[in-house]
């Protein structure tokens, strides 16, 4: 079996769980931080990488209506968030994957299906 990677790297970006990595009054606008953190990733992308980026920001509940900019497709979860990044992980089998996210069951799910994994540091430093 030979293992091929095609295209460039696909962060996927856990939005509720980064957001909710810090403790800025996120609580009282969940849309209004998910937009943020959009806008925040179009605006640095991936800090310390210096290849091309496919951005991929996953919104859920009252994050949900968060629309896309140049830069970040935003992905809305019809259910849970964790279950839309384990199908977009699978769904791009051959091409680098990079899951941000704390959330251990998400990371435990998503390594199984060989996506790398770092946490909402790597984006908010």
């Amino acid at each position: 079996m030979t293992d091929t990677t095609d295209g460039p790297l696909l962060l996927i970006v856990d939005g509720a769980n980064v957001v909710g990595s810090r403790p800025d009054g996120w609580w009282r606008d969940r849309r209004g931080a998910a937009e943020r953190l959009r806008d925040r990733l179009a605006a640095e992308g991936l800090p310390g990488h210096d290849g091309p980026v496919e951005i991929v920001l996953v919104v859920e509940g009252a994050a949900r209506g968060v629309e896309s900019v140049p830069g970040v497709r935003v992905e809305q979860a019809p259910g849970s968030g964790d279950d839309r990044i384990v199908e977009l992980v699978a769904e791009q089998q051959g091409r680098p994957r990079l899951v941000v996210t704390s959330d251990r069951e998400l990371r435990r799910r998503v390594t199984a299906l060989g996506a790398e994994v770092t946490g909402p540091r790597a984006l908010l430093g």
